[in-house]
């Protein structure tokens, strides 16, 4: 005897289908539809009393906005996954579950190269339905290439392009095909500078992402030659916090672009240092703040990095603040940063602040601490050598801490 088919639960049904929705939106008053069912209940005459909500039959605007449902698509996903792969189904969920075929793709990636917006879009809907449909743009010849025409197209419209880079970012690049990218598109960082100043959040985001994997890859010269306008884009993507995922993607493009002399500057005068100390006054999550501590730590390799610190209020005490707080890597970061300030900008007043911030007492805790490894001691015994005659009669050192101070 024939199973039945597994039963789609009903709120994944659309209300107007009642079929399983393949792209949820949400109504103004807040009734999730598929796209296709409510477009065509929109697009339809409207009656006499003006269009209504399907459900509620509440009124609606002449235009109302269809706000995407992430939470619902993803919950669906994770449903067509958890279904075992010999389950019977009906004929449209078999539908939604099965990968997008190589040749769907292929035509779709055709379009797309031609910055069809919609094309654009169903590509990156496809990516995010499953990994098989990743995979399968993976391996279209010409797709990194394809879509980074349309990024660096100035014929294209900037919703295209921003499309385009939502793609690219969810895609696993390989090296040698960034490199190849960066070499044929001069105008790249000029085209994902745009997008970084897209007013779409997401875009930002993914813009970022991108940024992200092509400072890991890309030759010295690229990296060199970016332009200020770029790295402040980066920089506003932390300050404005768009998302955890965004933050931990510009925290490592900086730390990858930081090794080169003069980008280091320019992301010192794009605002950076700054932007990481009030990024550690929130108290991030742990992985935020080892990479906010390994940018500052690189960034403090130039005098103009140091300075900045420095000549911010909370600087010194943010970074005293994260010794024994958060990690051993995050320990070791903070006291390489206080080690670069104590070697190369310590003056009496920088000397002052770093004792009556707490500073030299972390440095003495750590000497002594099992939480520090043997090279964060050895920094922060190094730092506390140098400066004793100061140190050790200063009257913000309690006798504690001048107790562990090294002899």
């Amino acid at each position: 005897m024939a199973s039945a088919p597994a039963e789609v639960p009903s709120h994944f049904l659309c209300p107007i289908s009642l079929q399983l929705m393949r792209d949820p939106v949400t109504l103004p008053t807040g009734i999730s539809y598929d796209r296709a069912a409510i477009s065509r209940w929109l697009a339809a005459p409207a009656p006499a009393g003006g269009r209504t909500c399907p459900v509620t039959r509440v009124p609606l605007p002449p235009q109302p906005l269809l706000t995407p449902n992430h939470t619902l698509r993803r919950l669906i996903h994770a449903w067509l996954a958890s279904l075992s792969p010999g389950a019977e189904v009906d004929e449209d969920v078999a539908a939604l579950r099965a990968p997008a075929s190589g040749a769907e793709v292929a035509a779709l990636l055709s379009d797309a190269a031609a910055a069809q917006v919609e094309a654009l879009k169903r590509l990156r809907e496809l990516v995010a339905e499953c990994e098989d449909n990743r995979a399968v743009l993976e391996s279209q010849d010409g797709v990194f290439d394809a879509l980074s025409r349309v990024v660096s197209s100035g014929d294209a419209c900037s919703t295209a392009r921003e499309e385009a880079v939502g793609v690219l970012a969810s895609l696993r690049i390989p090296e040698p095909e960034l490199a190849s990218v960066v070499a044929r598109y001069s105008n790249l960082g000029e085209a994902l500078t745009a997008v970084l100043r897209s007013s779409n959040l997401k875009s930002r985001a993914n813009a970022v992402l991108l940024v992200r994997s092509l400072s890991e890859a890309a030759w010295p010269a690229w990296v060199i030659g970016l332009s200020p306008e770029l790295l402040a884009e980066v920089v506003r993507v932390l300050r404005d916090r768009i998302s955890t995922r965004a933050t931990k993607a510009a925290l490592h493009a900086l730390a990858a672009l930081c090794p080169y002399g003069r980008t280091r500057v320019k992301i010192v005068g794009a605002g950076a240092v700054p932007a990481l100390v009030d990024l550690l006054l929130d108290d991030p999550e742990r992985r935020v703040c080892e990479l906010a501590l390994a940018a500052l730590d690189r960034l403090c390799t130039c005098a103009e990095g140091r300075a900045e610190l420095v000549a911010h209020a909370a600087g010194l005490a943010v970074v005293g603040k994260k010794v024994l707080r958060v990690s051993d890597v995050a320990s070791e970061r903070a006291v390489r940063v206080l080690r670069s300030v104590a070697r190369h900008a310590a003056t009496p007043a920088v000397l002052q602040e770093m004792a009556q911030s707490g500073v030299v007492a972390k440095l003495c805790a750590a000497l002594r601490s099992e939480q520090c490894g043997l090279r964060t001691k050895e920094k922060a015994h190094e730092v506390l050598k140098v400066h004793a005659r100061t140190w050790r009669t200063s009257p913000c050192l309690s006798p504690k801490f001048l107790g562990l101070y090294p002899s």
